[in-house]
């Protein structure tokens, strides 16, 4: 093996697949389908992790990229695009008045934390949801070897929809805090005033609020959460979808925040790097003129309903059920007797990648899906609960795995 995990991103690493029946490398994409090195179709709705909002290989992206690299994607000075972007962001996400790009989304949220420290003056962050690699995240998981007891300690965690947890953060640490990311809405719904009251615990206590929108940006609004509640934050970090699958990502805000990015360090060779950016306003400029979230909202809808539908008659509600929003959900699973979560949730798997559908267990959908691809995996999925049926009835899941059962990639 010369990969370490087989894989650049361990969400998409052979752990998370049912070994032995799912595809291991892919050879290509075109709208919502890709194919693996073997010829096999498949059905994505993975996205990438999200970052594929229109369709892999879209035609219209491709080719402004494909007129940009005529003329180059990197240069020894700043290029226009850069300037282009961040005025088209500051134009449609309220939070932002000031741009910088990043690569991917552990950049940007990297520098989120870093400038909220210098601006604040203080070094401890209250932080809610997963925000990428970096130290001062992945110290708070089970996947904290090598992470420094010192920097462990100046990360605190709370828990979504619960705002005693905050407040007890903000009393045990009174005056430390420099901000307080969260990721504003995952597969959980924020309760009444949540978000909001998040924000007025932060500034009460003159911390910083942060919304990591990589992965809802351009899907539930251009603007993500803060345009679709109105919660407006004081930084915003995006990426995933905003060029749909070229590696672009960016942190906006205030400018008297976003200011001190100058006053610190966040800097690289490829920050400037243009086919991204071109991708970027492209991908924008689509999703606004061809209503894109709001085919992706209706599809998902369609799907989901249809999905919730065949489990309700099933009746298998006790041991699968979508949780989440139509625009992205999550299945999830219950141990049975006989079998754990993790084994039905590989049966599933199995059973639907065997059928050319290509899934974790979360579902995102870009503007090539249609209802055609969607009432095909409906029927499979039909076809697949007859199986899950049968298999809980024998109390023996493992039966008719053909593989290895996926692993959690964060482990209790």
């Amino acid at each position: 093996m010369l990969i370490p995990g087989q894989s650049q991103t361990f969400s998409k690493g052979p752990t998370q697949f049912v070994q032995g029946v799912s595809p291991i490398y892919c050879e290509r994409g075109k709208g919502a389908k890709i194919w693996d090195v073997d010829g096999n179709e498949f059905t994505d709705y993975i996205m990438a992790l999200g970052p594929i909002v229109l369709g892999y290989c879209f035609d219209d992206v491709d080719h402004a990229v494909i007129q940009q690299i005529k003329k180059g994607s990197i240069f020894s000075l700043p290029h226009h695009l850069e300037i282009d972007v961040a005025e088209e962001l500051v134009n449609i996400i309220p939070s932002a008045e000031m741009v910088r790009f990043g690569k991917n989304g552990s950049d940007v949220t990297a520098a989120a934390i870093r400038i909220s420290r210098a601006y604040t003056g203080k070094d401890k962050i209250a932080i809610c949801g997963y925000h990428g690699w970096q130290d001062w995240y992945i110290g708070t998981t089970s996947r904290n070897l090598g992470v420094p007891r010192s920097t462990k300690d100046l990360s605190l965690t709370f828990n979504y929809n619960d705002i005693p947890s905050l407040e007890k953060l903000f009393n045990e640490n009174p005056g430390q805090i420099a901000c307080v990311i969260i990721e504003p809405i995952g597969i959980e719904e924020p309760d009444s005033l949540f978000l909001e009251t998040v924000k007025e615990l932060a500034h009460k206590n003159s911390a910083i609020l942060i919304f990591d929108e990589l992965k809802t940006g351009l899907r539930f609004a251009l603007a993500g959460v803060q345009e679709y509640t109105g919660v407006i934050p004081d930084i915003s970090t995006f990426g995933k979808a905003i060029a749909n699958g070229y590696p672009l990502s960016a942190i906006v805000g205030k400018r008297d925040i976003m200011e001190y990015v100058d006053k610190t360090f966040f800097s690289f060779t490829f920050g400037g790097e243009t086919l991204s950016l071109v991708a970027c306003l492209k991908t924008i400029e689509i999703v606004q003129k061809k209503g894109v979230i709001k085919h992706n909202w209706g599809i998902g809808s369609y799907f989901k309903e249809k999905y919730n539908k065949l489990i309700k008659e099933y009746k298998l509600e006790n041991y699968l059920w979508n949780k989440g929003y139509d625009i992205h959900f999550v299945t999830e699973f219950e141990s049975g007797d006989g079998f754990t979560d993790f084994e039905l949730k590989s049966l599933v798997h199995q059973e639907m990648v065997s059928r050319g559908n290509l899934t974790i267990g979360s579902y995102e959908f870009c503007y090539s899906h249609t209802k055609e691809m969607i009432d095909q995996t409906i029927n499979d999925i039909d076809e697949i609960l007859k199986t899950v049926t049968q298999a809980i009835k024998e109390k023996n899941v493992k039966k008719y795995l053909k593989g290895k059962a996926v692993k959690p990639i964060f482990r209790n």
